[in-house]
Parts: C-alpha cells; sequence; structure tokens
C-alpha cells in the first residue's frame, strides 16, 4: 500500500507534518512519501492569474502524487479557525484542474494545535467540506496540546491515551 502524507502548513516546524509522519509510520508494510506544501508554493489563485497562466504545474503535480495514492493521511494546520493560506491556495489551484482533489482516495483525516481544542474547528470544517472534493474519510483524529502530548525527539505521541487512540483508528483502517 501506497501513502502519501502531508500536514497542511508551510511551517519548516510543522507540528501537523511531524503527526502525519507519526501517523503514517504506524502502518505496517506500507510505503510512505511525505509531502512538503513548500514544494507547492504557487502565486494566490485567482481567475485572472489562471487566464494568465493556464493550469499551474505544481497543482499538477500534487494531483499526480495524490493519484498514486492508495491512502491519504492529512492533517490539516488551523489558521483563525480555517485551514493555513498555504493549504487552501493549493487546494484552490487544484479544484481547477480536477473537482475531485483527492479523487476517491480513502483518508486519515487529522489535526492538531498548540491548544486545548487540536484543531477542532479546521478539523470539523474539513470532514464538510473533503467528501465533496473527493476525499473518503475513514476516520478522523485530533491532537490537543501538541506541544505537551508529541515528543518531538522521538518523534511520537507521548500520552499514552492518544497514542492508542490513533493506534487503534490505524489498526481498523488496515482491516
Amino acid at each position: 500500500m501506497k501513502i502519501i502524507a502531508f500536514g497542511g502548513s508551510p511551517s519548516k516546524n510543522s507540528i501537523n507534518k511531524k503527526l502525519a509522519i507519526y501517523a503514517s509510520s504506524l502502518f505496517e508494510n506500507a510505503e510512505v512519501e511525505i509531502l512538503d506544501l513548500n514544494d507547492y508554493q504557487m502565486p494566490l489563485f485567482s481567475v485572472d492569474i489562471e487566464a494568465e497562466v493556464g493550469q499551474h504545474e505544481l497543482a499538477k503535480a500534487f494531483l499526480a502524487k495524490i493519484e498514486s495514492a492508495d491512502f491519504l493521511v492529512v492533517s490539516l494546520a488551523e489558521n483563525n479557525g480555517n485551514y493555513s493560506a498555504a493549504f487552501k491556495n493549493l487546494y484552490d489551484w487544484c479544484s481547477r484542474i480536477n473537482g475531485k482533489v483527492f479523487q476517491g482516495k480513502p483518508m486519515l483525516l487529522m489535526a492538531t494545535s498548540p491548544g486545548g481544542r487540536g484543531g477542532a474547528s479546521v478539523l470539523e470544517i474539513a470532514k464538510n467540506a473533503f467528501p465533496r472534493y473527493g476525499a473518503d474519510i475513514k476516520a478522523t483524529f485530533s491532537l490537543p496540546s501538541f506541544n505537551e502530548n508529541f515528543d518531538a525527539e522521538n518523534n511520537r505521541i507521548s500520552n499514552s491515551e492518544f497514542d492508542n487512540q490513533l493506534k487503534e483508528i490505524v489498526m481498523s483502517l488496515e482491516k
């Protein structure tokens, strides 16, 4: 099984990318490819720019990565209760090429944040929107208070309750 995983943030130290990497590592016998949103930076989407440049090559490349996957592991950053601007821009460019951005792929959808809500707002938005854009959301997971519940040095969830919850989700997805 090929997994494409990414965090919905352009931060070099993205906590959502760290969570996506950890979650994808829990799948047995999987080939995992981690994407970095910084590799897909494009001008701010507008129909005027689209008229000038057409379908952006980086959006095509991102969609090709999604197409190559058997499973998606996505952890979204929450900026002011919504997607990060970098993710939303990529999503906008891609949706103009293929309205089903996620191409029917099964997905583990997650979010984390330094706060106690764990990206709950963006997770709720994505749970409602992503299926209209071709996501087959199989499970969701939120990790609150990232800095207290994730051991960045060892790249793992340090809170056993949350760690066991994610491991159970992954085991159920593998069946």
